[in-house]
């Protein structure tokens, strides 16, 4: 599975799944309809299955677009979202497995930013290879989501799922956030040696243009203070020990940051 990353609207990134020997091809989060088509074309595939995360307009708006080119599309999505996904007709639960080419995906329910929000974990195809993770705006690198309709207890624990996979795996989030949210965790975590490193490179790579998704979730749990909460550093940030009251005063700082 060839994984291509799109640029779309302001800061969104839409992934295109592709295998070659079949000429099929998915999206994940199709913001918008064009740069799917474009890439469609260029690599003369068709458009089989189209994965939605969450029901926001940034991560369905080219949802009927994509339908009205290729009519046999199936598209997944979040059975919590029924009613929100544009042309949604598979319904997805905790557990549930969707399969691309050669490549399994295991759901991962993690309700937080919204309260049905899924992500998609492509299991490694062998051992020691990398898994890979499109988690829609639950987490980003250096950051996560805001909560528009879920709660910090939600939001813990659905990170808490995130933070158990592999450290190997690739992180492939819908937003190019990284600098500033480094620039927000530096205020929280700023003796971190390891994230003071990152934030050196991430500022470099974006000064020439350079995209900094996909991350490594190993990464994210040494440098990402929302997977954090149970560092003493982060705590001290926040005034607490209690890992959901840590991560709501972090989030609650980040949102008026």
């Amino acid at each position: 599975m060839q994984v291509y990353r799109l640029s779309a609207l302001t800061d969104n990134y839409i992934f295109l799944l592709h295998d070659p020997k079949t000429k099929s091809a998915a999206v994940v989060d199709p913001a918008e309809a064009s740069p799917v088509l474009q890439q469609l074309h260029a690599l003369d595939a068709e458009l089989v299955a189209i994965f939605n995360t969450h029901h926001h307009s940034d991560h369905v708006g080219g949802n009927r677009q994509l339908m009205q080119h290729f009519p046999n599309v199936r598209i997944f999505a979040s059975a919590e979202d029924r009613g929100r996904i544009p042309g949604q007709q598979v319904f997805l639960q905790e557990g549930a497995r969707v399969c691309f080419g050669e490549r399994t995906a295991v759901v991962l329910f993690v309700p937080g930013h919204t309260r049905a929000h899924i992500a998609y974990y492509f299991l490694p195809t062998s051992d020691g290879e990398a898994g890979d993770l499109f988690c829609g705006d639950t987490l980003f690198a250096g950051g996560c989501g805001r909560l528009f309709e879920g709660t910090p207890a939600q939001m813990v624990a659905s990170l808490s799922k995130l933070r158990a996979l592999p450290d190997n795996t690739n992180v492939w989030c819908a937003h190019e956030y990284t600098l500033k949210n480094l620039q927000f965790a530096l205020t929280v975590d700023g003796q971190n040696p390891d994230l003071q490193a990152r934030f050196q490179e991430v500022k470099a790579a974006r000064s020439r243009n350079q995209p900094t998704v996909p991350s490594l979730l190993g990464v994210e749990k040494r440098t990402n203070p929302f997977l954090r909460w149970d560092e003493p550093a982060v705590q001290a940030a926040a005034n607490s020990t209690d890992p959901v009251q840590t991560f709501a005063r972090i989030r609650g700082m980040k949102d008026r940051f």
